[in-house]
């Protein structure tokens, strides 16, 4: 499967400038199965201007519904969703025949007070696409394994986020360890830039293979498309070679 990775800056509260943005980065992919886009990637991450939410109607989902239609592939990344009288940080998974999946962030940043704003979601997404079983999930959700654990036998763990340079050592570590403790590819895309708060962000969007070799890394503070090959076969052979998920423990969340 091709996956093609936006890590770009990201303009404060400014979405038509940022979907004019990410038209021309998507504009310059060829040929891909699945584009992944930061978290918030329409406004910034900003869960304090709910006054930016749109409903699953708006612009931005349509947008993307365009996009997953002009590009023949799946796109995949969140945004504040208003939602009967709530907000949700929304991950939102348009396939390329214009269907549309959700999910919506469970583990809400306490440090920027996210949840004052922010509704939690309780489900995880599974999507399945090119034979993959995928796990979306957004951001502070990587510092959570319980949440992330691999009980459904997927086969790629996906983190969309806005993950501030001044912690890029947890970032690189736990995609890593994500994937180890999974036994599946893990993708991580990360902004870059500095956001309306003086927050700086490097970027850093990696792939990791089921073992926690590093398959590619966008490089720090560069506004790029990054894209990768993975390899569904290689994936089943290694892991049923191992099987170490099978000896895991058994509990469930609450």
């Amino acid at each position: 499967m091709n996956i093609s990775l936006l890590q770009t800056n990201l303009y404060w509260q400014n979405v038509e400038k940022n979907l004019f943005n990410l038209d021309r980065k998507i504009n310059s992919i060829l040929s891909t199965d699945l584009i992944l886009l930061p978290e918030m990637f329409n406004t910034g991450f900003s869960s304090k201007s709910v006054s930016l939410a749109e409903s699953m109607d708006g612009n931005t989902v349509s947008w993307m519904r365009d996009i997953a239609k002009k590009k023949q592939c799946a796109i995949a990344g969140s945004i504040i969703i208003a939602e009967e009288k709530k907000y949700y940080n929304r991950l939102i998974w348009v396939k390329k025949n214009g269907d549309i999946l959700h999910y919506d962030k469970r583990h809400l940043f306490s440090l920027l007070k996210e949840e004052e704003f922010i509704s939690r979601g309780n489900q995880r997404l599974i999507v399945e696409l090119e034979g993959y079983k995928i796990c979306p999930l957004i951001c502070y959700d990587l510092r959570f394994p319980v949440f992330s654990r691999n009980n459904v036998e997927y086969d790629m763990l996906i983190y969309v986020a806005n993950w501030p340079t001044v912690r890029i050592d947890a970032w690189n570590t736990l995609l890593k360890a994500r994937a180890i403790e999974n036994q599946c590819y893990t993708i991580g895309v990360n902004r870059v830039g500095i956001d309306g708060n003086g927050v700086a962000f490097n970027g850093q969007s990696q792939v990791f293979d089921l073992f926690g070799t590093k398959l590619l890394e966008g490089k720090e503070n560069q506004d790029m498309v990054l894209q990768i090959e993975t390899s569904l076969k290689d994936l089943k052979k290694k892991r049923n070679k191992t099987n170490f998920l099978k000896d895991g423990d058994g509990f469930l969340i609450q």
